[in-house]
């Protein structure tokens, strides 16, 4: 019991007497320290004494943004099937507009006693949003993995595709196809992974001659990029590289609002290679995220951190791939 009490103990941040006094149920410790030490109990997979038991059941929560972008859904198939297979149970926790917030979400999973949370997308990747629900697991010493760019030193490791690998993905195809004005379509500007594929553009075209390029910022959805690119084809591009698969969407739509064709006027790239972009009209050309590997990774990061590791990777990056379809065509 000794050699538990020390390993508890150096898991939570505090002294194998405070350990003691938990599992003991004696009174003079805090309610954050009582939750952490309750917690690296779990982590390191031993079972509470029966009165502080509660309904643990090895669960690890996968907090995601939304599920109406099939990117989400994606991954959250491959995530709950590794998690699966390791013996966990996942609790799903899907946001929607006007619902449970991501702090109540974490509220939820920590009265639920999780062993780790996934968040595949979310307030972290918003340099302006809140952030201490972040800082609280951390400081609870949960094991957590980030999906994809996030603002720094939140104390989580991450998992992200390239983006600067994606844009000269996407604008070395253009410039081939004889793009010279090229428009970015991208999210809100305090968001991360749009701030990253910026300063990948504004580098690659940097270095392609007489290229040129137009900035447009949009909410994630087809209504936000109708607009947006609206403004974007009329200024000019004859391409646009947008930041997801939904603004791609939108794009298509918003160049045929305005009586012109996808490609032979503009051309469009997305991201995401969420499913059913081959059986769009036309079909569209996307910058792939390798889900699959993603998804695996973050799994075996999440266990990893369960079982103790001195030093993790701050981001583990994954390359993406250039999907070429019908939405992309010879500059006009």
């Amino acid at each position: 019991m000794a050699g538990r009490l020390s390993e508890v103990a150096r898991k939570a941040g505090v002294s194998e007497a405070t350990v003691s006094r938990v599992l003991n149920g004696k009174a003079g410790v805090s309610d954050a320290t009582r939750t952490a030490v309750l917690t690296a109990l779990d982590v390191l997979g031993y079972e509470r004494p029966t009165k502080l038991r509660g309904d643990r059941a090895r669960l690890v929560g996968l907090v995601l943004p939304e599920l109406q972008n099939p990117i989400f859904p994606a991954f959250a198939e491959v995530a709950t099937g590794a998690l699966v297979q390791r013996g966990f149970t996942p609790a799903l926790c899907a946001r929607t507009i006007g619902g449970v917030s991501e702090v109540e979400f974490v509220d939820m999973l920590l009265e639920h006693q999780v062993s780790g949370v996934i968040f595949g997308g979310g307030d972290y990747s918003l340099a302006d949003a809140g952030h201490e629900h972040y800082h609280r697991l951390r400081d609870l010493k949960l094991p957590v993995v980030l999906v994809n760019a996030g603002v720094d030193e939140l104390g989580h490791p991450r998992v992200s595709t390239d983006d600067a690998v994606a844009v000269e993905q996407a604008l070395g195809h253009l410039v081939s196809l004889g793009h010279r004005r090229v428009g970015a379509l991208l999210g809100p500007e305090g968001h991360v992974p749009s701030r990253r594929k910026l300063s990948a553009l504004q580098a690659a075209a940097a270095g392609h001659d007489g290229v040129a390029h137009e900035v447009q910022r949009s909410s994630f959805s087809m209504e936000g990029a109708r607009a947006a690119a609206t403004t974007l084809v009329r200024s000019g591009v004859t391409a646009i590289i947008c930041a997801s698969d939904v603004l791609a969407l939108g794009a298509v739509r918003a160049v045929r609002r305005l009586g012109r064709r996808v490609p032979e006027d503009v051309s469009v790239v997305g991201f995401d290679d969420s499913a059913f972009m081959n059986c769009t009209d036309p079909p569209l050309t996307t910058v792939r995220q390798p889900i699959e590997a993603m998804g695996q990774a973050a799994v075996d990061l999440l266990v990893t951190q369960m079982n103790g590791a001195a030093a993790l990777p701050d981001e583990l990056l994954f390359e993406p791939e250039l999907v070429v379809r019908g939405s992309t065509a010879p500059a006009p």
